[in-house]
């Protein structure tokens, strides 16, 4: 039976360094003695997640958006460039160190997939930074819709034309990933836990790591 691993991007495979690119980007605006810069970030991650709830639109829409909220909210200037310069470095970054390798290992014996909250032309850069070709790359822009969204899974499994039993996801997105697909039926979920969070007894089971240098040998590679 055919088994797929697949992955979320951003903070899984790619080191998705949005917020110090939003304060390189607003460097000229920040007031750093007025301004609490991790409150100001996580305002900004919230917004962003609950833009996905909403009905679709495409995800470089959504950076505009989530950032002029957060920014009015703290008081700052928006201007459209700001949005402009955010979603033009989104496909400059690049993979964590560990990742080529890891994936480069699992496609020994499973076909590799990606699962993005995403638009096609943003994550095609992307995928070309890790250089490790993968069989799928299905993005919200495909599903017209976003994880945590079911469909979005669903419509993966369609393109992949498998079931979710054959399905292995690997993720480090806790509300995005591990939260909507604990009911799926999926074969195995696999934490990637970079930042040392407390994980949940309520979304067992799932395996948990601290990067993707230990996903072949949990998974037989």
């Amino acid at each position: 039976m055919r088994e797929i691993v697949t992955f979320d991007a951003y903070g899984t495979l790619v080191d998705f360094q949005l917020g110090p690119t939003t304060l390189k980007v607003l460097s000229d605006r920040l007031d750093l003695d007025n301004l609490d810069v991790d409150e100001f970030l996580d305002d900004f991650r919230v917004m962003r997640f609950q833009a996905v709830l909403e009905a679709y639109r495409p995800y470089h829409e959504i950076l505009h958006s989530s950032l002029r909220m957060a920014m009015r909210l703290h008081g700052l200037e928006y201007r459209t460039s700001d949005g402009d310069a955010l979603v033009e470095a989104v496909p400059t970054f690049g993979p964590f160190p560990e990742v080529p390798d890891a994936l480069r290992a699992l496609k020994t014996k499973y076909e590799i997939a990606i699962i993005t909250n995403s638009d096609d032309n943003l994550i095609a850069r992307n995928v070309e930074n890790i250089g490790v070709d993968f069989d799928y790359v299905i993005t919200a822009e495909q599903a017209g819709a976003y994880k945590p969204d079911r469909q979005t899974f669903e419509h993966a499994f369609k393109t992949m034309g498998v079931e979710p039993s054959q399905v292995i996801h690997t993720a480090q997105g806790w509300e995005y990933d591990h939260i909507p697909t604990r009911d799926l039926g999926l074969k195995r979920r696999v934490w990637i836990n970079r930042y040392g969070r407390p994980g949940s007894a309520d979304y067992q089971p799932y395996d948990e790591l601290t990067d993707l240098s230990g996903l072949p040998k949990l998974l037989g590679c």
